[in-house]
């Protein structure tokens, strides 16, 4: 319908007299054109009091003309898609003869001589036109599978309404001029007059790319501070997701990861048809191993690229970003869209720089497991060594007192009572030695509940106990953070190992818990108003006794990287300080 309208106006076109005024005009519609204000979906240009103008002086076939042409070469150069090159000029004259079908028909905005009539004519033509044109453009957004928000429409209007505002603007001070006798109108007087409006047009596009490559850089360092917080966290893939649509829009994601055990496997996936996993068994996903820079796959070449089979039906477009870390391929993510060439350069980049943010992320993790998994097969080394050196010691020596009695009851019966009593007093210490470590591996309270739950339920039950008269109070503050299993189990283990420190030595009244979750640390803070007691020779008992709590709570620290500050005198009691570094936190 537009294009058969815009044959139709050129068919009807005048003479033309002034054509260097028209070419004027024309390159004036271009350049609004060619920097429109850009939002989500779409943008808006503020070439409409250049068309009002038009249409004033020369009338509607010419104005469609001028408008055609002008958007037609403004989508052609900047290489738009086929469908918005055929789109876009034929949807624009469309709502400009609409809106002069309505101004001819119910308000004559040439006839009139009153002047608040123009006005009000004025305001109606161009409600009308951007109306219908919205009503257009709304509705081929909501006809489309990609989704079409509230709050999408809602950014699309402010566009609008600015330039509407701008068009109502410009409209008034032309009939105001034009009421006044200022000599005769040529080229001169259109340059001067429509100048501010193409300068206002290029210096609002600018400002908001500038303002639009500001969300996006602030919204990488979003994802990039709060993916450094999640690396001690074993669920992180939902967090993934959420960090990864607040920095681009895309239909499908997927996210690939490798390593040298098991392959490549899927780490996560979203929006995805629900045969996916079905669907990657018979694929060979070793094929990733060709992506080695991010490259952007269009309808035209979708089925060439890899695993292009487990994507949805609908999508045209997808990115393959490559997780690269010191030229070792550790995973690959890929973003679809329903529109074929949709991602532009500013998307590709940024899809970019999350997929080096992730490679580092994913290495980081690894290197985190296999911390833990190092010191768990430490901490099994030590059970073996303690069993070895102690029950195992304990034991031995017990059988070969039995074996020594019994060859001695015939003949020193007394002797061999005495070697029966002595083993069955070691065997008693065994077997508190046997509870003792079936105590220490059984699974730690933070495992099943959260660390503030954990450690008010050790509180209830120290409270319980009936020889405890220690005022014990527990406060939580900040938001708290998931930790690692390795940080709560070191937190936890530093907390019981004081309130227990506390009822058994401090002869203390009241002991305070602080637990505070802030911007750079994790702070714990544990008080009492005991007797107090000698750090220095706390610590020398602790180099003969190796089981004594402050060295284990100091080794404990050490694995997390915190601080332990211990502070006693007889006065003040004991307070005892643990500062935790938090992973990822601003300018860290």
């Amino acid at each position: 319908m537009g294009w058969s309208l815009a044959l139709y106006s050129l068919l009807q076109l005048p003479a033309i007299e002034k054509p260097f005024e028209l070419l004027l005009l024309l390159s004036f519609i271009f350049i609004c054109e060619h920097y429109p204000m850009p939002f989500r979906k779409g943008n808006s240009s503020l070439a409409f009091p250049i068309i009002f103008l038009t249409y004033l002086i020369y009338g509607i076939e010419i104005t469609i003309i001028l408008y055609f042409i002008g958007v037609l070469l403004t989508t052609w150069i900047n290489r738009r898609p086929l469908r918005i090159i055929f789109f876009n000029p034929a949807q624009l004259v469309l709502s400009l003869a609409g809106a002069h079908f309505f101004q001819s028909n119910f308000l004559p905005l040439l006839d009139s001589r009153e002047v608040w009539m123009n006005f009000v004519s004025l305001f109606f033509f161009i409600a009308f036109f951007y109306l219908l044109n919205n009503f257009i453009v709304d509705i081929v957004l909501f006809l489309r599978p990609e989704k079409y928000t509230v709050e999408i429409w809602a950014e699309k209007g402010r566009g609008e309404l600015f330039s509407f505002s701008i068009s109502l603007l410009y409209g008034f001070l032309l009939y105001y001029l034009g009421g006044q006798n200022r000599g005769e109108v040529d080229i001169f007087s259109y340059f001067f007059f429509l100048s501010p409006l193409i300068f206002l047009a290029i210096i609002s596009s600018i400002i908001l790319r500038l303002r639009a490559d500001k969300q996006r850089l602030k919204a990488l360092f979003h994802f990039s501070s709060e993916l450094n917080k999640t690396i001690p966290v074993k669920e992180w893939e939902e967090d993934i997701k959420r960090l990864l649509s607040d920095v681009v829009f895309y239909e499908e994601s997927f996210l690939f990861t490798k390593d040298d055990q098991t392959g490549w496997k899927l780490a996560f996936s979203q929006g995805s048809r629900l045969d996916l996993h079905e669907t990657l068994r018979s694929m060979d996903l070793g094929k990733l191993e060709k992506v080695r820079s991010t490259q952007v796959f269009n309808k035209q070449n979708l089925d060439e690229a890899p695993l292009s089979g487990c994507f949805d039906k609908n999508m045209q477009a997808a990115v393959y970003a490559p997780l690269l870390l010191d030229n070792e391929l550790i995973g690959c993510l890929i973003l679809t869209k329903i529109r074929t060439n949709s991602f532009v350069v500013e998307d590709v980049h940024s899809i970019s720089t999350i997929s080096n943010q992730l490679a580092i992320f994913l290495k980081t993790q690894q290197l985190f497991s296999e911390k833990e998994q190092r010191i768990l097969l430490e901490e099994r080394n030590r059970i073996a060594h303690d069993i070895h050196d102690g029950i195992a010691q304990t034991l031995a020596g017990a059988v070969m007192k039995f074996d020594s009695a019994a060859r001695k009851i015939p003949s020193h019966p007394a002797d061999a009572q005495q070697m029966i009593n002595d083993s069955n007093s070691t065997l008693r210490e065994g077997l508190k030695e046997i509870r003792d470590s079936i105590y220490a591996l059984r699974p730690y309270p933070t495992e099943s509940l959260s660390l503030d739950m954990a450690i008010k339920k050790k509180i209830d039950e120290m409270k319980k106990d009936t020889n405890n008269d220690v005022d014990i109070s527990f406060e939580m503050r900040g938001v708290q953070t998931r930790l690692s299993l390795l940080t709560e189990k070191v937190i936890y283990s530093i907390t019981q190992e004081s309130i227990q420190n506390c009822i058994k030595h401090a002869r203390a009244s009241s002991l305070n818990i602080l637990l505070s979750y802030q911007k750079e640390q994790i702070f714990l803070k544990i008080k009492d108003d005991g007797v107090g007691f000698s750090l220095y020779e706390a610590m020398t008992k602790a180099m003969k006794e190796p089981h004594y709590g402050i060295l284990q709570m100091n080794e404990d620290a050490a694995k997390i990287g915190a601080t332990l500050q211990i502070e006693s005198s007889e006065t003040k009691g004991t307070e005892i300080i643990v500062r935790i570094p938090k992973m990822g936190f601003e300018g860290g």
